[in-house]
């Protein structure tokens, strides 16, 4: 067998690349499926190659570092969150991902792009994430300034760009790897860009390892989160731990919260701030709703979550299941993942996850 590393898949079929530079593609066993998994672009593998122009097989999949499902990567280990003066940023997007980034302990760096267009967006981050614990580069896809510094921090990990369309995510791609993926305008009517990239892809060129993405999904990350914890990703407020009158305090409208009062001091960017009272709100009520509406239970008879069905539902078990912040739907039991018993613990995987230790892929 050879090991080797998921570059792209598509239609059953996955693309292996050996460190020595040697392409295959690979068919999936169908152990993976009764194991209820899939392999993913970034995934470490071993295979056997195929003779000729036949297929060759996925053997195994080795333990993975980090698991994300939209899109569906593995193995990130830096997370580059790329934002540019045009089209104006979405703060509240920056500091989602930045959470997402701490509570799976992936090291994250703001890039700031396009920074011969307008120098002051740069500025602004540095002030608001001061005490983020964050570093703040500033690069110029078209001028090639910075480039040096961010080729740097990527060295030796498999990074993934991530942030709005339109801030210059591929641009920025081809000038540090000298590929030519396809690029896109923004328009002049809504100021936003158009997403270019369609599949995920692991791309290596100039010493450099990045997955090509079409962006990631936070739809389902409040639903995954706890209320109680989402402060933990915010290093500004670890100083004033324990020093609030309640406890615990969530640092929202509590009386006697230290991190309200080291705001109204100017210790801490009340912008920011203002931001995580907003999301801490958002988790509130996906937490909620997920244990409101999280239990699926039958329509056409059987217990409660438990599939069943009957001759008026033909069977099928239709159920009722919360679907995030879009309310509930009707689904069918075969688009639904076990809610108890064997691959339960699948169905509330977060979407940007790092697996247990003691668990093999």
């Amino acid at each position: 067998m050879l090991r080797g590393a998921i570059v792209r898949g598509m239609g059953g079929l996955y693309t292996a690349r050996t460190p020595e530079g040697t392409e295959y593609v690979l068919r999936c066993k169908k152990k993976f499926r009764r194991m209820r998994m899939s392999p993913l672009v970034g995934d470490e593998i071993l295979f056997t190659p195929g003779v000729e122009d036949e297929h060759g097989w996925l053997e195994e999949i080795l333990p993975r570092k980090t698991e994300c499902l939209r899109p569906p990567v593995a193995n990130v280990e830096l997370l580059l969150i790329v934002v540019a003066p045009v089209p104006a940023p979405d703060f509240m997007l920056v500091d989602r991902l930045l959470v997402r980034a701490r509570q799976q302990e992936l090291s994250a760096v703001l890039v700031v792009n396009k920074c011969d267009v307008d120098a002051s967006l740069a500025e602004e981050l540095r002030t608001q994430y001061a005490k983020a614990d964050v570093p703040v580069l500033t690069v110029s896809a078209r001028s090639l300034a910075g480039l040096d510094a961010l080729r740097e921090a990527m060295q030796g990990k498999l990074c993934c760009f991530t942030g709005q369309s339109g801030v210059g995510k591929s641009t920025l791609l081809n000038a540090l790897t000298g590929l030519t993926l396809e690029t896109g305008d923004i328009s002049e009517k809504i100021q936003r860009g158009k997403n270019t990239t369609r599949h995920a892809e692991l791309l290596e060129a100039n010493g450099l390892r990045v997955l090509d993405t079409a962006g990631f999904s936070l739809l389902e990350m409040e639903g995954s989160m706890d209320p109680v914890t989402l402060k933990d990703a915010y290093p500004e407020f670890y100083p004033y731990e324990g020093a609030c009158r309640f406890a615990p305090c969530y640092h929202a409208s509590e009386p006697g919260c230290a991190v309200t009062a080291a705001v109204e001091r100017g210790e801490i960017d009340p912008e920011r701030v203002k931001r995580y009272r907003a999301l801490l709100d958002d988790v509130r009520k996906a937490w909620k709703e997920r244990y409101d509406y999280g239990i699926a239970f039958d329509i056409g008879g059987g217990s409660p979550a438990h599939g069943g069905g009957s001759a008026e539902d033909g069977g099928r078990g239709l159920r009722l299941a919360a679907c995030g912040h879009h309310g509930r739907q009707l689904c069918s039991q075969s688009q639904l993942r076990p809610q108890h018993g064997e691959g339960a613990a699948e169905s509330i995987r977060p979407a940007f996850g790092r697996t247990p230790d003691d668990s093999s892929p």
